[in-house]
């Protein structure tokens, strides 16, 4: 070859390495950003192509086909729980979105998703913590606010992202969701072999965690595998047990059909251990209607084999709007002044060990009420001491408060001022003590309960049930043995005196 020639194909080769490496480099940069503009984890579709189409246009088409011929029910209340199917879209999608049909276009910001996991067999609540989730419509993010507060180690809520990656229990609801809902954001929980006690705690996290924006969707197929009609017949008995609102009656009726030797029957419904804690959320939100809105098997379908069939329903729950406590004397400008008094008293008195002489604003900080002033630290306990019966007026008793709690909670160091940045600062302004007679009478999660026996005393805000999950038993025998430092039942001991407040509480953000 001529010199000529050879320069050519020199030229030619550093061509060549010059747009490899910089289409290396452009890579990179390309993945860089990506990592920078999503900054939290993103769980991909797990079953997109294989239980519904993973092309966005056909799939968005075939959800709303299906929505379209469904109908919205007329019912009293406002819908707080559904229950709908999770197989293959070609199966079970007609059910879905006549589950899905009845929230089409509400109001809903945050949707509680539990069901049951097909991959791992486990004894604790998975729970999907952080990020977002993927399907070809789109991601959709994470309440991390909720979830931060539903897990709980100590009661076997745990995060746990690897029991979702790939299930497709969750992701079956989650492209209805996206189809029928403009603005939300979800609590993806899964569950496999929970206790009795997990059941009931992970219940009241979840009851506890309801506003009147708040759904949840409990993903659950109903029996698996016997002929068609006696799926029929299998299928109706586990509805109406759920239609009764009753778990003691739906645990029966699951029993009763899993023993009656229904032909090929592997269970009456895989979502077994969600059904159980929906009905307790039931339970616990007052929901007083139950309907059902759609049913069919696998064995509708054209063409299909009605030997060995899945059954499918959907199933709603309705109550009526979610009450809150009584606002409180407070507004909401006198209780950002009453956080502002508490922070700025912690200031001086960190630096100086004095108190700051103060005159609020607010009419309300003057006039005399008790309160608790609770410090956190990372969501943990920093400090908390109160006083219910006031001689002073509510802003002096707040700086009074505040620093009991920073310098005089014996159950934990001296707050410093260096760590104050990172001090969260709860107020609860509380009403006059009322004693009662029967314990059982206690609305948990509203009322504040102080023990008294014997010259010991302790006292739990109302919502220490909230952020712990107790049951009611479970709350008075923590606030006799932890606070008061007597026996777990002192509750129960005619002997003992036992007050309720409520509480106006508010925090920082």
């Amino acid at each position: 070859m001529k010199r000529g020639g050879w320069v050519a194909v020199l030229i030619i080769f550093l061509s060549l390495v010059i747009v490899f490496l910089l289409s290396l480099t452009k890579d990179k940069k390309t993945k860089e950003m990506a990592v920078k503009k999503t900054n939290k984890p993103v769980r991909p579709a797990a079953v997109a192509g294989s239980f519904y189409p993973g092309n966005k246009e056909i799939l968005s088409d075939q959800i709303r086909e299906y929505l379209d011929q469904a109908e919205v029910l007329k019912t009293p209340g406002e819908l707080k729980i559904l229950f709908v199917p999770h197989a293959g879209l070609i199966y079970s999608g007609p059910v879905a979105a006549a589950g899905f049909k009845q929230i089409q276009g509400k109001n809903y910001t945050k949707i509680i998703l539990l069901g049951p996991s097909h991959h791992y067999h486990f004894n604790h609540a998975a729970v999907y913590p952080s990020g977002s989730w993927q399907t070809p419509l789109g991601e959709v993010e994470i309440d991390n606010i909720s979830t931060s507060k539903i897990i709980n180690d100590s009661q076997n809520i745990l995060t746990d992202e690897q029991k979702h990656n790939p299930d497709h229990t969750l992701e079956m609801e989650l492209i209805f969701l996206q189809k029928v809902l403009n603005n939300f954001q979800i609590v993806p929980i899964l569950v496999s072999n929970p206790s009795d006690q997990l059941i009931d705690s992970l219940a009241r996290k979840i009851a506890n965690s309801f506003n009147n924006q708040t759904l949840l969707v409990i993903s659950t197929d109903l029996s698996h595998y016997p002929p068609y009609e006696q799926a029929k017949k299998a299928d109706q008995q586990i509805i109406n047990s759920i239609l009764s609102g009753n778990i003691k009656t739906f645990e029966e009726k699951f029993k009763e059909v899993e023993n009656s030797n229904y032909p090929n029957l592997e269970t009456p419904a895989c979502g077994y251990q969600a059904i159980r804690i929906a009905l307790k959320v039931s339970e616990l939100l007052g929901v007083d209607h139950y309907q059902q809105i759609a049913y069919q098997n696998s064995g509708d379908l054209p063409r299909s084999d009605k030997n060995r069939v899945v059954g499918y329903a959907a199933i709603g729950g309705w109550g009526k709007p979610i009450k809150k406590v009584a606002n409180g004397p407070l507004d909401q400008t006198a209780q950002t002044e009453a956080l502002q008094v508490a922070r700025q008293t912690l200031e001086e008195y960190l630096k100086t060990e004095n108190t700051p002489s103060l005159t609020p604003k607010s009419l309300k900080l003057k006039d005399k009420f008790g309160a608790f002033v609770t410090l956190k630290k990372n969501e943990e306990l920093r400090g908390c001491i109160g006083r219910f019966e006031p001689d002073k007026p509510l802003f002096q008793v707040i700086q009074q408060m505040a620093i009991a709690a920073a310098a005089k909670d014996h159950r934990f160091p001296p707050v410093t001022l260096k760590e104050l940045p990172e001090i969260k600062i709860e107020i609860s302004v509380m009403t006059p003590k009322k004693k009662i007679s029967d314990w059982q009478k206690i609305n948990l999660g509203v009322d504040g309960v102080v023990i008294e026996k014997g010259g010991r005393s302790g006292t739990f805000l109302p919502q220490v049930a909230v952020e712990t999950g107790w049951s009611l038993t479970e709350f008075l025998s923590q606030l006799c043995a932890q606070k008061a430092g007597l026996s777990p039942n002192c509750y129960q001991d005619p002997k003992t005196n036992i007050y309720t407040f409520q509480a106006q509480v508010f925090e920082e953000k």
